[in-house]
């Protein structure tokens, strides 16, 4: 059950950074086709935001749980 557990957050976690870094690519292609967002820098700033706070919980998971054998390719 752990290891399951382990796998999904990590699936999940991997999920928002791939969602937050396309924002960002859609931003910076289309700045000018997105006319709710006045400041294209505050925005992707805000999506790297959250592409940081996924990737430090997968480094929190690597260094906290992954200790556990055969986990390791999960998170790499």
């Amino acid at each position: 059950m752990r290891d399951k557990l382990i796998k999904a957050f990590v699936s999940h976690a991997r999920g928002h950074i791939d969602k937050h870094v396309v924002n960002v690519e859609v931003l910076l292609e289309h700045p000018a086709g997105i006319s709710e967002h006045g400041d294209i820098i505050a925005e992707i700033e805000k999506e790297l935001d959250e592409v940081a706070k996924y990737d430090d919980l997968l480094s929190m998971v690597d260094k906290y749980l992954i200790p556990t054998p055969g986990m390791e390719q999960y998170v790499k």
